[in-house]
């Protein structure tokens, strides 16, 4: 049986990574520091049903902990690291940024020292689509320049590719790199704005609508998602590109998209959730808040050359299911 580490395996991604690598398979060793940036109850239930697997070893700690993550390199060997830990969050950058490089950058570091020791067959990173940053030609590839992020959060993901790609090419690790596209779905994070959104308007309070609601973002449903990962598993970058690669000319290092590839606009997305709810939202329209960006749009070409075409959930269909979820876990 192949063994797989996944970092924040009680995140939104991490739990549903986890369950698809076990569902084809794998054995999973899951850490997570169970931090308190949202409701920590969430965390403990998606983790709870983790635990329930016999396939699961369960790890609570910090990536920036210095040798914790050698330690388990070193029991395990693992073939695949899905790196998904992370502080994330765009305005919340600006509130805390020390968080962010505690997590984002010494936890890779600590991450990419214990691969150098112990290699896994790939690794396999969480970035962000805020990497792009000022750009506004679109659709993104990932070939494009990625100079100027826009808030401290994308910053340190940036960096984060940077580092990867270093030690990529002085140890040859082969490492992806994913740049995720808004993802969205049942057990989702509650700073996001379709858990946002949708509480409010179940409840009957206002929604904040920024930008007036001249934003547009690529939504990626989060069964789509983790189907993408697990496919990508396989495919570790070599010495070969393909058509439109993004491989690294000096190293096994490579970027990938994954998004829906068809962006939506954000009245459209709140319509979609006042179908779902079946009442409409009391909206309150706003400027654009500091660090974000006005739209994203995924060219997922090279991904799909590398695993394939794979469904796109419609946004309809896809905030169906997280509505359903959230009534049912909220009994409401």
């Amino acid at each position: 049986m192949r063994t797989a580490l996944v970092t924040g395996s009680a995140g939104f991604i991490g739990f549903f990574t986890a369950q698809a690598l076990m569902r084809a398979g794998w054995r999973v060793v899951g850490l997570d520091a169970m931090t308190d940036y949202y409701d920590v109850t969430l965390k403990e239930r998606r983790r709870a049903m983790l635990r329930q697997a016999p396939d699961y070893i369960d790890i609570e700690a910090r990536l920036e902990t210095s040798g914790t993550l050698l330690d388990l390199f070193r029991t395990h060997r693992f073939e695949a690291v899905i790196h998904l830990a992370a502080q994330a969050g765009v305005r919340h950058s600006i509130e805390a940024p020390r968080s962010y490089m505690k997590a984002n950058l010494v936890g890779t570091l600590e991450l990419l020292e214990a691969a150098r020791a112990f290699p896994p067959l790939h690794m396999l990173l969480a970035s962000t689509s805020s990497a792009y940053g000022a750009n506004t030609v679109m659709p993104y590839v990932e070939t494009d320049k990625t100079d100027h992020q826009m808030s401290f959060y994308a910053a340190t993901k940036k960096a984060m590719e940077n580092m990867a790609h270093s030690y990529s090419h002085l140890y040859g690790l082969p490492i992806t790199m994913f740049r995720f596209f808004t993802v969205y779905g049942p057990w989702g994070r509650p700073d996001m704005a379709h858990f946002k959104f949708t509480k409010s308007i179940l409840n009957g309070d206002p929604i904040d609508v920024y930008n007036h609601g001249q934003m547009q973002r690529d939504f990626t449903y989060i069964n789509d998602l983790t189907a993408a990962i697990l496919e990508l598993v396989d495919v570790a970058p070599g010495e070969t590109p393909v058509e439109g690669d993004s491989l690294s000319p000096v190293a096994p290092h490579r970027i990938v998209n994954i998004g829906n590839g068809a962006p939506v606009q954000l009245m459209d997305f709140i319509s979609a959730i006042e179908t779902a709810c079946d009442r409409e939202a009391i909206k309150n329209f706003h400027d654009m808040q500091p660090g974000d960006v006005p739209s994203t749009y995924a060219d997922v070409s090279l991904l799909n050359r590398l695993i394939g075409q794979r469904p796109n959930t419609p946004i309809q269909e896809g905030i169906n299911a997280f509505v359903k979820w959230y009534r049912d876990y909220h009994r409401l």
